[in-house]
């Protein structure tokens, strides 16, 4: 972990899911044995009512939802998880979410887009080759207009460890091509669940 970080939430609903992290060998030695870290906090709650009661504010957010298969998970991907959410962000916070692939469900990939906008957020679209699920779509949201990463801001002695990333493939992320653009999409809001549908 970098020094710099202080603290670490990691909300999830399904304990099992979390207990792999340390009790399954191979996942604790992948992660580094990083859930045995002092400065991680294990929350089992579901994430939309756990930001309802959320009472501090976070920097970093980085979201990894299932696919929005079914209303109770599409639930997180509505104007009102993300209001809730925007209102816990500091004012520089930077959220990252996977919102599945924009070549192969466009629709999909910018209606979570247009919800962010729509919940009063700033998004910074963008892709990336995932050998196991193809290209794959992801956001940049914040409170504050967001420009596209240039360079990658690591110590050095940070990246050496990095083997697919460099900045010119970092700035390519950004730059989504013509058969990736955005068609006609509405917001996903709770009484109107279209992401689902």
């Amino acid at each position: 972990w970098y020094d710099k970080v202080e603290h670490v939430t990691l909300v999830d609903i399904d304990p099992a899911m979390t207990t792999l992290g340390t009790s399954f060998s191979l996942l604790a030695s992948l992660n580094e044995h990083s859930y045995e870290d002092p400065r991680l906090e294990l929350v089992h709650k579901d994430a939309l009512v756990w930001l309802g009661g959320c009472k501090r504010s976070f920097d970093i957010v980085i979201i990894d939802f299932p696919d929005p298969s079914s209303f109770s998970v599409g639930k997180l991907y509505t104007t009102a998880f993300y209001r809730r959410l925007a209102a816990c962000l500091s004012p520089e916070a930077v959220v990252a979410i996977q919102c599945t692939a924009p070549l192969t469900a466009p629709k999909s990939y910018w209606c979570v887009v247009k919800t962010l906008e729509t919940a009063g957020l700033h998004v910074l679209p963008y892709r990336a080759g995932v050998p196991s699920f193809g290209e794959w779509g992801f956001v940049l949201a914040a409170s504050s207009k967001l420009a596209p990463p240039t360079s990658l801001q690591l110590p050095e002695s940070s990246r050496s460890k990095i083997r697919f990333l460099d900045d010119t493939t970092l700035q390519g992320m950004f730059q989504l091509p013509h058969d990736m653009r955005p068609p006609e999409v509405e917001p996903n809001r709770w009484d109107n669940q279209i992401l689902v549908r």
